[in-house]
């Protein structure tokens, strides 16, 4: 099952700039600023008051960070929920009608195995599934 709302995704164009906002608008500093190769990014995190916020910036064109700005602009682009068993729930949410847009979990930021849900399946919304890697 889901369990908490584990953070929320950013996309964002220049991660520094985008880092120098958030540090004034939050009032307090980014904890972690990280490369996620596999899919092309560099992400930013801040912790407020037990919720997370990721900022998230194309490092490539083609990147799926960079398809979304490109069409959308820079804004919210996923919620992620922390999950306990990751391959268990995409099991189950796929079971359920959802659509994993990859089969197996990727490495991703925060020392987290990671599964995206496509948004025409969970009504518009990216859902991200999170496990922390042990």
């Amino acid at each position: 099952m889901l369990n908490k709302v584990e953070h929320i995704g950013i996309a964002v164009k220049d991660l520094e700039a985008a880092i120098a906002m958030y540090e004034q608008l939050l009032g307090i500093p980014c904890y972690k600023i990280e490369e996620v190769e596999s899919e092309g990014v560099r992400t930013a995190f801040f912790l407020k008051d037990g919720a997370k916020i990721e900022l998230v910036a194309s490092e490539k064109a083609g990147s799926a960070i960079a398809g979304f700005i490109e069409k959308k602009g820079e804004g919210m682009h996923h919620i992620a929920y922390d999950v306990d068993d990751i391959h268990a729930e995409m099991e189950r949410l796929q079971a359920a009608g959802f659509t994993l847009i990859s089969e197996q979990p990727k490495k991703g930021a925060d020392n987290k195995l990671v599964c995206f849900l496509h948004p025409r399946s969970s009504g518009g919304v990216l859902v991200e599934l999170c496990q922390e890697i042990q």
